[in-house]
């Protein structure tokens, strides 16, 4: 597989950013990197995300050449672009939660930012709240049990409705959270399971996520590439831990059609 576009998570979660790109880049050969070996990002330390983020990418980049990388992972992204793009010389595209286009389009002006416990408390997000919503309410919530249902759904275990309704009321039973009706989903797992999200909400809400916003930006970076092959696609996972098995029909679904270990 010649130069391909290496698409890179702590697990499935990045098949939502995989789903535009191959929209807009149906030819690119994709390899998806699913780190089952380091999964769940969001409960380590900083230092633990950073670390193994860069040296992982180190050796996958030697291993696959990309043209280009996308971090696929709002976590990974808030703590370890910045290190990974001085590290390596192929052009790295990350993933930050989607407040400004949330701020753009709430009419209450609160705003709801779900992601890891370790993305919602990273300066990164401070950030993006100062300078695209400061005129909003921004409420913040990390959960890594929605991480853990999003993996099981996609191994075709679901989970009941009550679950994706305690998740939510960890935000919306904030101070203000009455108020909030647009909902950042701060995780690329979260989109994998918005419509289980919309059905158990208490009330309508609008949910966005930065899986169009990556897909765009990638197709600018490879705007005039040529392929050999005709959108290859190959799931890379980092350990055989996670039920790899069960994922095959979901991995196909996406075209990820062979599965290699690292």
């Amino acid at each position: 597989m010649s130069q391909p576009i290496l698409i890179f998570d702590s697990g499935v979660g990045g098949l939502s950013v995989l789903r535009p790109i191959r929209e807009r880049l149906p030819n690119a050969p994709i390899v998806y990197v699913a780190d089952t070996g380091g999964f769940p990002y969001g409960t380590k330390s900083e230092m633990e995300v950073a670390t193994r983020v860069c040296a992982l990418l180190g050796r996958l980049t030697e291993r696959y050449r990309p043209r280009l990388i996308v971090i696929a992972c709002n976590t990974a992204s808030t703590i370890a672009l910045a290190h990974v793009r001085a590290a390596l010389e192929v052009p790295v595209v990350g993933t930050v939660p989607a407040i400004k286009p949330a701020a753009e389009a709430t009419r209450t002006r609160a705003i709801g930012v779900l992601g890891t416990a370790a993305t919602v408390r990273q300066p990164y997000v401070d950030r993006l709240a100062a300078d695209f919503a400061a005129d909003c309410l921004v409420l913040r919530h990390g959960s890594a049990k929605l991480v853990e249902i999003a993996e099981a759904e996609l191994r075709g275990r679901p989970a009941p409705r009550s679950d994706y309704a305690e998740v939510l009321a960890g935000l919306l039973d904030q101070p203000g959270g009455d108020r909030v009706d647009t909902v950042v989903l701060a995780c690329t797992h979260f989109p994998l399971v918005g419509d289980r999200l919309a059905a158990a909400s208490p009330r309508p809400l609008a949910f966005v996520d930065g899986g169009e916003g990556i897909a765009r930006r990638t197709a600018h970076l490879l705007a005039g590439a040529d392929w050999d092959e005709a959108g290859a696609g190959r799931a890379v996972f980092t350990s055989r831990n996670g039920d790899v098995d069960a994922l095959r029909p979901a991995l196909a679904r996406f075209g990820l059609t062979e599965i290699d270990y690292l």
